[in-house]
């Protein structure tokens, strides 16, 4: 079963049910179908086939979930990138994954034709493309890719992940159930962008299960809130700085969100005081905390409802699901570390892209019991609020600006976010903050621009001529 595939028995089954909600918009599996088959023909006119990368862009969208079925039904491969790119980021993207032709939705085609260089289609476009036209019948192999998502880089801009067909596969028979037709369909929700693997995974195991799908296109805690109550959400996946707002939002108690059964939780670490309040105020739903990564194919690790329920490990991101190998090695010597002491995590499961050990650069501990207790980063990779970037970017633009000598930026870490970016600037005296964060607004997506500035007369340099990111976080802390 290849990604193109995904819909297949629900289109069979269920072809009048609706697959996704979008704001007002609705659609059948029959009508995605169409849509999936559109953008194939579409695409295919413009040369795509077996092996190509077609870069995506939108927020969360029919036509962005459209095209990740049919650039899989021609043997090439979606590649989703962040609407909030600028162009020049699109292009490195784009070039990583020899895109040479993309698919946009509104507000994004002219920035991703400036970064592509070539033909972006549109709603337009699909549009007029005929469903029933013909595409060659190439047998998908399983070992092609069948999804490329972008990871966090920790020295620039994200990574391609190529995941091929058999992992996606996996996946789907692993996470999916089977289709009632006579059943109402339960509603799940999509509550975090698409472009990331949880959102993509999700989409692709409510879709082959013959769910429904609603989809956000961007997370707002009361939209949260009034979606769950309006579509009868039974389950979703949320970010911890999502879950905070959502719990602190004015209309938490007022609303009626008893269909939320499940909700799931990850991609940022979560303060067991936010967790603890959470399984207070949402007693009839199963709290879990996935653990993982794009190139686990999402997570490898879980902290399970029963350990919620009772306060159990709340500080730790639970154990590893069945049938993935998990050691803990020194960092250095890549030698096994002991129970309770500290090394980066590798893994070995069906679900990564690859066979062999996976390096996941996650500083971690296993304790007596098995449980993972996560203690940071091999690289330092920021992550705010679940968005993972490397510092060395927004240095080089921060650089750019006339009357900086140096910078260096980190992460600070921040109950709400996770984490909150930083910068240390040496200049010439005749800058502010205002004026680093205009500059980076111009160059960076906007989660990357900084929201602390201090200005300092020396960088905090140690003796190997290295400036260590713990000692930038504690710069800036001790700034009044």
């Amino acid at each position: 079963m290849e990604v193109g595939q995904a819909i297949d028995s629900a289109v069979a089954l269920v072809p009048g049910r609706t697959a996704l909600i979008v704001g007002s918009e609705r659609l059948t599996y029959a009508e995605l179908d169409v849509w999936a088959q559109r953008c194939a023909v579409a695409l295919h006119a413009q040369g795509v086939g077996p092996g190509d990368s077609v870069a995506v862009v939108d927020h969360g969208s029919p036509l962005a979930v459209a095209a990740i079925i049919g650039v899989a039904r021609l043997g090439a491969a979606a590649a989703q990138m962040n609407p909030d790119l600028k162009p020049a980021e699109m292009a490195a993207l784009c070039g990583l994954v020899g895109a040479k032709v993309g698919l946009a939705g509104p507000g994004h085609g002219e920035k991703l034709g400036e970064a592509l260089g070539g033909p972006v289609l549109a709603d337009a476009e699909l549009r007029a493309a005929d469903p029933e036209h013909p595409l060659p019948q190439t047998p998908i192999d399983e070992e092609s890719t069948g999804l490329i998502l972008f990871s966090s880089g920790s020295t620039g801009l994200p990574k391609p992940v190529f995941i091929m067909q058999r992992t996606v596969s996996d996946r789907l028979r692993y996470y999916g159930s089977p289709i009632d037709p006579q059943a109402d369909p339960s509603v799940d929700m999509m509550s975090v962008p698409l472009f990331h693997v949880g959102g993509t995974l999700g989409l692709l195991i409510t879709l082959h299960s013959g769910r429904t799908m609603v989809i956000l296109p961007r997370f707002d805690a009361g939209v949260w809130l009034r979606t769950v109550e309006e579509s009868r959400v039974g389950q979703t996946f949320v970010v911890p700085t999502m879950l905070r707002r959502i719990l602190d939002h004015p209309e938490f108690g007022s609303r009626d969100i008893s269909s939320l059964r499940a909700l799931s939780y990850g991609a940022a670490p979560a303060l067991p005081e936010l967790i603890r309040r959470a399984v207070t105020a949402l007693p009839g739903v199963a709290l879990t905390n996935v653990f993982g990564q794009t190139e686990t194919l999402g997570a490898y690790a879980a902290l399970s409802p029963e350990d919620h329920r009772a306060g159990h490990k709340l500080e730790s991101v639970g154990r590893p699901f069945p049938g993935v190998e998990l050691r803990v090695v020194d960092v250095a010597t890549h030698e096994d570390v002991g129970v309770g002491q500290v090394g980066e995590a590798v893994v070995r499961a069906a679900q990564n892209i690859t066979s062999d050990w996976l390096p996941t650069g996650d500083l971690v501990l296993l304790d007596e019991d098995g449980y993972i207790h996560v203690k940071g980063r091999v690289k330092d990779t920021i992550n705010r609020g679940g968005e993972k970037f490397g510092p060395i970017e927004i240095e080089t633009a921060i650089r750019t600006l006339p009357g900086v000598f140096e910078v260096a930026v980190a992460g600070v870490p921040d109950e709400e976010l996770g984490e909150r970016v930083g910068a240390l600037v040496v200049g010439d005296g005749s800058l502010t903050a205002d004026d680093v964060k205009a500059h980076c607004r111009q160059h960076l997506a906007r989660y990357k621009v900084p929201e602390i500035v201090v200005f300092v007369e020396e960088l905090p340099y140690n003796r190997y001529g290295k400036i260590p990111r713990a000692s930038v976080v504690e710069v800036i802390r001790g700034h009044p």
